[in-house]
């Protein structure tokens, strides 16, 4: 007896250790709908302790659609059978909707006896994200902007999408030609068709001929099976040739025949195969200045440019910064399951005043170390990459070498006066022999910052450094 009272212990502590290790939630309940149990992963997706879960009903802990009708527990324990996967959401202790999957049992006793229910629940949070970036990240609501050089893109992007013409995309590294070539193809009647990106700029000219036209069994030395290139890939859909300003003259010609013929030939093909696939071109390079210095096809040129789009970089539209900044930050809290709220002032001056080489792409970049960096619930100078926190502080000098010496001394004179008036404003003009009105106009003009009490009240002097200038207001 005792050895098998000490074997019962050790299966219910190993039992137990199971269930606090692993990452699903899980819960149980009885016929009352009242929880018994409830372990360490549910109190972590659900934000509710342990203690406050256990005797509550299951509903007022998980507050999900499911418990408003289609519950796969009730559904268990009405039919004695269980389920598994079923798709749903909880809303947690911060009334956030959680996605999750959950899987139901009859919970019984050693008698067999059916005491309750048992379910685990898995929060999908991030698989939920994952796929809805997959399936959106090419839609057009999903490339924001304020600026009016953008709107305008945007607002014509449909019809671009609609017409079939071949379309050249300008802009600098990290503008998101990709992303506009995406949702261009998403907007298309080819959208259900695949759609291929290709760099015209990482290959050589055989790599790149072979990834685009595929090749036969024995073309080369290591081929040594038939091989669909990416026209074939992509029939009926969308390719995208990006960077192709860095494609040299040869595969120019190559890729000139394809679009006029309809056709392309694998490597150690003898056939040609006709194909139907729409032309999206994309450059951060000046296709027209390379074309009047001979160093791109003027046909070739022609025949992709029937429409073009050129991006604007990043600081040409810094009014999209704090909405990118915003997205960014958000994206990054749902997948790191962090809160970081937002930016401090001086991260936004700093940002707002960086030239963005690297545009989108960099400021995305930036957010991301700032965020990685951040333990508080906003991203501060400190969290920024040490390029940025150092061009703060150089921009801070170079504004006082700036600083006009004549308003310097004006500053000063009137600083000085404030101090020896105990900071009265009436007694202060009289001291320079002007008009108080006057006096008021020049402390607002020269940006002077006063004391919020006046020297009147008889208080004791503040110290000099209250008194500040703003160097942008000189």
């Amino acid at each position: 007896m005792k050895r098998g009272g000490r074997s019962h212990n050790l299966d219910k502590n190993t039992t137990n250790i199971i269930l606090e290790s692993i990452s699903d939630g899980v819960f149980t309940v009885n016929h009352r709908w009242e929880i018994t149990s409830f372990n360490r992963a549910a109190e972590d997706i659900t934000g509710v302790p342990r203690e406050e879960a256990i005797n509550r009903h299951c509903w007022e802990v998980f507050r999900s659609n499911m418990c408003e009708g289609d519950c796969a527990l009730k559904k268990t324990m009405k039919e004695g059978k269980a389920f598994i996967s079923a798709s749903g959401f909880i809303v947690d202790s911060n009334k956030k909707r959680i996605p999750v999957t959950v899987s139901t049992a009859l919970l019984k006793d050693k008698e067999g006896n059916v005491v309750g229910g048992v379910e685990t629940f898995r929060d999908k949070s991030v698989e939920e994200e994952l796929r809805k970036e997959l399936l959106s990240k090419f839609q057009l609501r999903d490339i924001v902007s304020r600026s009016d050089s953008m709107n305008r893109i945007l607002k014509i992007l449909p019809q671009i999408a609609e017409s079939g013409s071949s379309v050249l995309i300008e802009g600098e590294t990290g503008t998101g030609k990709e992303l506009i070539a995406r949702a261009i193809h998403n907007l298309s009647p080819r959208k259900n068709r695949p759609f291929v990106a290709v760099n015209c700029g990482a290959l050589p000219d055989t790599l790149l001929e072979s990834e685009l036209f595929g090749y036969k069994a024995g073309a080369f030395t290591g081929a040594f099976k038939n091989r669909q290139g990416h026209f074939a890939s992509a029939e009926g859909g969308t390719i995208l040739l990006d960077e192709i300003g860095d494609a040299s003259p040869a595969f120019q010609v190559k890729l000139l025949r394809v679009l006029h013929e309809h056709e392309f030939q694998p490597l150690g093909a003898e056939k040609k195969i006709r194909t139907d696939v729409r032309i999206i071109a994309a450059t951060n390079k000046d296709l027209f200045a390379m074309v009047e210095r001979g160093e791109f096809r003027r046909d070739l040129f022609y025949r992709i440019n029937v429409i073009q789009i050129r991006l604007p970089p990043l600081r040409e539209r810094t009014e999209d910064i704090p909405i990118l900044v915003d997205r960014f930050i958000a994206k990054l809290n749902r997948i790191r399951k962090k809160s970081v709220k937002g930016i401090d002032r001086k991260v936004f001056d700093v940002l707002m005043s960086y030239s963005f080489p690297g545009n989108i792409r960099e400021l995305e970049n930036i957010v991301e170390h700032a965020f990685v960096l951040c333990s508080e619930d906003t991203i501060r100078l400190r969290h920024l990459p040490a390029n940025l926190s150092m061009q703060s502080f150089e921009r801070d000098e170079d504004e006082c070498k700036r600083v006009n010496p004549v308003r310097l001394a004006e500053i000063k004179v009137i600083t000085d006066a404030l101090r020896r008036n105990n900071y009265n404003r009436n007694a202060t003009a009289k001291d320079l022999g002007i008009h108080k009105t006057t006096l008021f106009r020049k402390i607002k003009k020269l940006g002077i910052k006063l004391p919020e009490i006046d020297g009147r009240s008889g208080r004791k002097r503040f110290d000099a450094g209250v008194v500040t200038v703003e160097s942008k207001s000189l």
